[in-house]
């Protein structure tokens, strides 16, 4: 006999987010932290997620602001950068990826660096009220920290700072919840990744969600 399944993506969007909002601990966000919430735990696959999501200083209404006014999203992974929905970016924003860049290699030699930090330098013409998205590497986490501790270095608009391991990963990300140096979007401990921090992405950028 044939499998019977749901074939329709809206019913099963509907399903999947009424399931989590049944499971989920989610009294504690507001009603925009709650529908990016909802998207990076339907990403994961994990009701627990929630445990650990945090938003700080209205970043979700700050990083939905930004990109209305045309910021670009600074991304630290391809992976990230090719989950982003262009369609829902509100005002045609540039995405932007400098990882494969061909000056980021020499750049981590110089630096005695991972590629993922180096190639944050190539960030600072774009940082200025940017949108950061990293979801994979702490060492692009800790390294912008780094960049933001210098008075002169552009501040970005909000940091969504998920980037997921077991070296690095939990600590760079309490390192940005405890820096206050942009209103920002994390997942505690060594959770996150790239489908976690496109999903909170992709709810901010879409109002609809």
């Amino acid at each position: 006999m044939p499998h019977k399944y749901e074939t329709s993506g809206p019913a099963i969007y509907r399903e999947s987010f009424a399931i989590i909002r049944s499971e989920a601990e989610l009294a504690r966000f507001s009603v925009e932290e709650e529908a990016v919430a909802v998207r990076m735990i339907h990403a994961a696959g994990l009701v627990e997620l929630a445990a650990h999501i945090h938003f700080q200083n209205d970043v979700v209404n700050k990083a939905r602001a930004a990109l209305e006014q045309g910021a670009p999203i600074l991304c630290d992974a391809r992976m990230v950068s090719e989950g982003i929905t262009r369609k829902r970016l509100p005002a045609d924003n540039q995405v932007i990826c400098t990882l494969n860049d061909e000056r980021t290699p020499t750049l981590a030699k110089e630096m005695a660096n991972t590629r993922s930090a180096a190639a944050l330098e190539l960030w600072r013409p774009h940082l200025e009220g940017a949108v950061v998205a990293i979801g994979n590497a702490p060492t692009a986490l800790f390294h912008l920290l780094n960049m933001l501790e210098d008075p002169d270095c552009p501040r970005p608009a909000a940091i969504i700072g998920c980037p997921v391991g077991f070296v690095g990963a939990a600590e760079s990300k309490q390192a940005l919840w405890e820096s206050q140096v942009s209103p920002c979007c994390t997942v505690q401990g060594r959770l996150g990744g790239s489908a976690v921090t496109v999903a909170a992405l992709n709810a901010i950028a879409d109002r609809t969600e």
